[in-house]
């Protein structure tokens, strides 16, 4: 699903008319569900802070399709770091057996333990519910002693000021990730580039590559391959 909404499509597909379908959309983006763009609505994204759970089942096909599409960018990794976004979550249950996987994500930690082709290093800390993960100076501390191929990461939003998190959190143990990795990889579905959040992690310019899925515009794209190495666009279906 790309999100978006036409009026002229609605109209047509219910029988009714666009000035129906137009003020129902105003109906529902007054209602928060909903937002208001040219020629229709878009879904709203999932504000910056929310939940995991409520995050993780926003832009579910995308985030499918852009951890689909990130998996043989892994090339020869032998130890790959994980963060706790939903979509590097999603990546969990598409990795090629025979890595070492490094991460603070509960869910990617139960992904991985239900596996005997995968070895794990399990971060401890500081449980953070909004994440489901664990934070602070014993992950950070747990980080600093290791080395890894790929980092894999998420961002609450990213543009050419840089790369954002919701929380401090959140946003120290990205930043000791990526420190510790030869390549950074970075995972993002469209509505990011859009999107606002206030803790700075990591330049732009500093990862390796970005995914992102189809529905990223023209204006998108050009944004990331302006600072990005590399930009690998996910198909969805």
């Amino acid at each position: 699903m790309s999100g978006y909404l036409s009026c002229t499509e609605a109209a047509a597909t219910l029988g009714v008319s666009e000035m129906t379908i137009r003020r129902d959309l105003r109906q529902l983006a007054t209602q928060g569900l909903v937002t208001r763009v040219a020629g229709g609505a878009s879904r709203r994204p999932a504000p910056s802070g929310a939940p995991f759970e409520q995050r993780r089942g926003v832009a579910t096909e995308e985030k499918i399709a852009v951890a689909h599409a990130a998996v043989p960018l892994l090339g020869s990794a032998a130890v790959v770091a994980l963060d706790a976004g939903t979509t590097v979550a999603a990546l969990a249950a598409e990795l090629p057996g025979g890595l070492t996987v490094v991460t603070h994500s509960v869910p990617v930690i139960n992904a991985c333990t239900g596996r005997d082709d995968l070895d794990l290093i399990a971060l401890g800390g500081a449980y953070h519910p909004p994440t489901w993960s664990f934070t602070g100076p014993i992950t950070r501390a747990g980080l600093a002693d290791l080395a890894v191929d790929v980092a894999v990461l998420s961002a609450t939003a990213a543009g050419p000021g840089g790369v954002y998190s919701a929380n401090a959190s959140d946003a120290d143990t990205k930043r000791a990730m990526a420190a510790i990795a030869d390549r950074v990889i970075l995972l993002l579905d469209h509505a990011k580039l859009d999107a606002r959040a206030p803790m700075r992690f990591l330049d732009l310019g500093a990862v390796d590559t970005v995914v992102i899925d189809g529905d990223a515009t023209p204006a998108h794209l050009a944004t990331l391959r302006e600072t990005c190495r590399n930009v690998v666009v996910a198909t969805t279906g």
